[in-house]
């Protein structure tokens, strides 16, 4: 069977089913639990335990998001099509890390001349 949505191969026990389409498991839980950039909560969260650790910059993250962090620092900006390729990432996992540098007021989108690119905070 194929997913629907990413059209890989997916073992008939292991499919999930959401609205009438076939998902395999990474793309069900984008459908259920997609990431959110902008979520207070998260936001205090992050700085406090960030803050409480004396983390600042990369401090404290993991190798792909201080790849992201590193990456953003040397060349100002770039767009998350560029990321994804840089960094051999799908959409949804560039989503996901996005999502968490933000609540961590690392990285942050910024709208420049129509196109949205990923900012150091």
């Amino acid at each position: 069977m194929r997913c629907s949505k990413c059209n890989t191969t997916i073992p008939e026990d292991e499919v999930c089913n959401y609205l009438g389409q076939s998902l395999c498991e990474d793309c069900y839980i984008a459908k259920i639990a997609p990431p959110k950039p902008c979520d207070v909560s998260a936001v205090h969260s992050a700085k406090t335990h960030r803050a409480a650790a004396g983390h600042t910059g990369s401090d404290g993250l993991t190798e792909l998001q201080k790849k992201m962090y590193n990456y953003i620092k040397e060349n100002g900006k770039a767009t998350k099509q560029e990321l994804c390729e840089k960094l051999n990432l799908s959409s949804l996992e560039l989503d996901r890390q996005i999502s968490v540098l933000r609540h961590c007021e690392v990285l942050k989108a910024q709208k420049t001349d129509n196109s949205v690119y990923i900012v150091l905070w």
